[in-house]
């Protein structure tokens, strides 16, 4: 061999040399967490219809992390992805629409729906659509049977939407095509 030393040789027949493969950190990706459902984890009673007194339909806090570079606004969209329609096995029910979140927020806190405006301050400019029960904000649900997915879908967008007065899950996605930098989901079970 020419350039090899006899002890360089002997080195590699003691040791073989492997390249690893190191994935990226999962610190590095764009993450949606909530410090109070774990991911796939039960969706608390009092973020549903079935809390008890004032303790129900309260929106859940989440929290992102890694916000992709580029990104001028957030939109999340909350849908239950397993909710029956008579007419085709299984249309996804939207329990709440949020657009236009600054980037430099880095999570809404709990009961933040229907109270933007007093939150004010980074919260100015959130806006809250209509969901499927025709209000707008947070509304829990209330099943006949248990273990339906909650889909909780952050969206980094490369520009603001703007939607008009009624924000809506199908007026979000036709505006976001072509525009999303990336993608966070949790699932919450109920």
């Amino acid at each position: 061999m020419i350039g090899v030393s006899s002890s360089q040789n002997k080195f590699k027949e003691r040791f073989t040399i492997q390249r690893i493969r190191v994935p990226a950190m999962a610190s590095d990706e764009f993450r949606l967490v909530s410090p109070q459902i774990d991911n796939e984890g039960r969706l608390p009673r009092k973020y549903t219809a079935e809390g008890q007194g004032a303790q129900k339909h309260i929106s859940p806090p989440v929290e992102w992390y890694n916000v992709p570079g580029g990104t001028k606004s957030l939109a999340l969209l909350v849908q239950d992805i397993d909710a029956p329609d008579p007419k085709d096995p299984i249309v996804p029910w939207v329990h709440w629409v949020v657009v236009n979140i600054p980037p430099e927020v880095k999570g809404l806190p709990e009961g933040f729906s229907g109270k933007e405006e007093e939150h004010g301050g980074e919260f100015a400019g959130i806006k809250e659509g209509v969901n499927d029960f025709k209000v707008p904000g947070w509304r829990g649900a209330k099943l006949p049977n248990h273990g339906h997915r909650l889909e909780f879908k952050l969206y980094a967008l490369d520009e603001e939407v703007n939607l008009g007065n009624k924000v809506t899950k199908d007026k979000l996605l036709d505006a976001i095509q072509g525009h999303v930098l990336g993608e966070a989901v949790l699932i919450a079970i109920f």
